[in-house]
């Protein structure tokens, strides 16, 4: 099994986190999608990450793979078994992949890291304020309310539980920490997730990533004793049209 995308990307970080969870034996190929090539095209259309091929069956998006995950293979269970909380999971998942996709990822991690870094493209202060400011804290607020007083959302750590927290550290690697004193549930329902050996060790995948060159990057991710894949499908030049989901 592969999982094409970098696991800074929040998507793909929900997807290796669900492969760890069930046991099941994957290799990464942790491309930035703004440098896939032409071949990476072909297996993701839309040029969003992550991309799941299994055997033959190629899938995109992160949600409809994990529940591919829970469908195929055994292990913990990424939704609860009830249809008023699997519903539940479902929409709590979709707004961070909707809501803070597009306030966590784009106006703030893309906007800080990925666009000087890819695009030589400065931030905008004002837009930056608003979101640290305005949005996130909006955001928060509902969240705040979701999140569970201890444990996690149903019982044990699942998708909508893995889906809050990776928008979260995308913020936080962008400079932006959950106040502990205005969402206190938030915050520890967060560090629990991150607690959890599944999540954690894709925090050591992020670090290794922030702290070694383009070039180095597979060698060192291997060298930490993470499966990466031997071919890619990245490129050597950024691409315009990209997306992520």
């Amino acid at each position: 099994m592969l999982v094409v995308g970098s696991p800074v990307s929040p998507y793909v970080r929900k997807v290796l986190v669900a492969l760890a969870m069930k046991g099941l034996e994957h290799e990464v190929d942790p491309i930035v999608p703004f440098y896939g090539n032409e071949a990476f095209t072909r297996i993701s259309p839309l040029r969003r990450v992550p991309v799941l091929i299994d055997g033959d069956l190629v899938l995109n998006d992160s949600t409809v793979i994990c529940e591919y995950l829970d469908e195929a293979y055994p292990g913990p269970a990424l939704l609860p078994a009830r249809p008023a909380d699997r519903a539940r999971a479902r929409w709590i998942e979709e707004y961070a992949d909707s809501r803070l996709g597009d306030v966590v990822i784009w106006r703030l991690f893309f906007a800080t890291i990925m666009a000087p870094r890819v695009y030589k493209r400065e931030p905008d202060a004002a837009a930056l304020a608003r979101v640290r400011e305005t949005d996130l804290p909006d955001a928060l607020n509902w969240i705040e309310v979701q999140a569970p007083e201890d444990g996690f959302l149903f019982g044990t750590m699942m998708l909508a539980d893995i889906t809050i927290a990776a928008f979260f550290r995308n913020a936080l690697l962008a400079g932006f920490t959950v106040d502990a004193a205005r969402w206190p549930r938030t915050a520890a329902w967060i560090a629990r997730v991150e607690a959890e050996p599944a999540f954690a060790d894709t925090i050591r995948q992020e670090q290794i990533i922030f702290t070694t060159s383009t070039r180095d990057r597979a060698e060192a991710l291997r060298a930490a004793g993470f499966r990466i894949a031997a071919e890619s499908y990245g490129g050597s030049v950024p691409q315009a049209r990209v997306l992520s989901g």
